[in-house]
């Protein structure tokens, strides 16, 4: 279905199914908007949170769109464009661990030219220029994340000038999240992934020969080499009930139960790149797969960690080397294009069929 829906007017059968799966959306979307607008955003601080979030959010308009760089990324947006009466939908997307809300602005403005709302959230204190999170304790790592995702959609929920033109229906509107890496976590623990810590130490006392990078990082709650795994709590649920759809592009998931994985009830799609070293597949991504009830799965051939997302136009490193760089023969762009067109399927459907 994935691949056929991305090559749907090839044939009259297929383009028939992909109308027949937009006609099953209750959705009133009477124009479709041509181009993606983006205008920054900040959820404040507050007496419990006092850290404020800042956010670029990207939303369907008909005004016109171009090519603006914005530090090593190329976005093709309205600035400040005025926004589509109504949406699809909230889209909340999750950056990972010491990244930008821009640098999955390509799928951002696919959502969004399809009618959907985005808001790409900079996770304070695991963002590239602010890793305050690694000196907090144990723990704190995994439980901000999510509960930085769920004051967006607090705030967007609250504010006049958004919260009425979310599409909602008989089950509350309609807000799912997409995430990579330590964004793919961060979704799985909104969808009701919990974090036990004690599994990271164990994971890395048996297996670290093979999962190197991810048992070298820092404070995300594992201990170091040859430090007990014994007296790490598992922490407590960070849910975000209102949260009906995620994906995952190659997230970190060894930290997650399966008892909590298995309980998780709303549509899940989760992605690995097969020649991830820095989450590698059999500990993470397909952990998440195999114990989530009906999780889609999708296997990325010759794909590294980096290649869900877009291009820096310049080199970055990283644990596992320049988030630029790919493996021989592999078309980041082609992938892109093509995780675009399933992305947009998957919230389509998810929301429909949840109705």
């Amino acid at each position: 279905m994935r691949r056929s829906f991305a090559f749907c007017f090839r044939s009259a059968r297929r383009f028939c199914c992909g109308m027949l799966a937009a006609s099953s959306l209750l959705v009133s979307w009477p124009v479709m908007a041509t181009e993606a607008g983006w205008r920054p955003y900040v959820v404040p601080g507050s007496a419990s949170n006092p850290e404020s979030i800042q956010v670029a959010l990207f939303y369907p308009t008909q005004a016109p769109a171009r090519d603006i760089p914005m530090g090593p990324f190329t976005l093709r947006v309205a600035i400040k464009a005025p926004p589509e009466a109504r949406f699809k939908g909230l889209i909340v997307l999750s950056h990972g661990t010491g990244g930008s809300e821009l640098g999955h602005s390509s799928l951002a403005e696919a959502l969004a030219r399809d009618g959907y709302l985005v808001a790409a959230l900079r996770h304070p204190g695991d963002n590239w220029e602010d890793r305050s999170i690694w000196d907090k304790a144990p723990g704190a790592f995994f439980t901000e994340r999510p509960r930085q995702a769920s004051r967006v959609i607090d705030a967007l929920l609250s504010d006049p000038d958004w919260k009425d033109r979310i599409a909602a229906d008989a089950k509350g509107p309609r807000i799912g999240v997409l995430g990579h890496s330590a964004g793919g976590f961060t979704a799985i623990a909104l969808a009701g992934g919990q974090s036990d810590l004690s599994r990271i130490g164990a994971h890395c006392e048996k297996e670290r020969a093979d999962d190197p990078l991810f048992c070298s990082m820092g404070r995300t709650g594992q201990p170091s080499q040859g430090q007990p795994s014994q007296g790490l709590p598992t922490l407590a649920p960070t849910t975000d009930k209102r949260v009906r759809a995620v994906v995952a592009m190659a997230p970190m998931g060894v930290v997650f139960t399966a008892s909590s994985l298995a309980g998780i009830d709303i549509p899940v799609s989760v992605y690995a790149a097969q020649n991830d070293r820095w989450l590698v597949p059999r500990f993470h991504a397909e952990w998440i797969a195999k114990n989530v009830p009906r999780a889609e799965f999708h296997p990325v051939a010759n794909a590294w960690h980096f290649a869900f997302m877009d291009r820096p136009s310049v080199p970055t490193p990283t644990l596992d080397g320049d988030a630029a760089a790919d493996p021989p023969g592999f078309d980041r762009a082609a992938f892109l294009a093509q995780l675009r067109s399933e992305i947009l399927v998957f919230f389509d459907n998810a929301f429909a069929a949840g109705q």
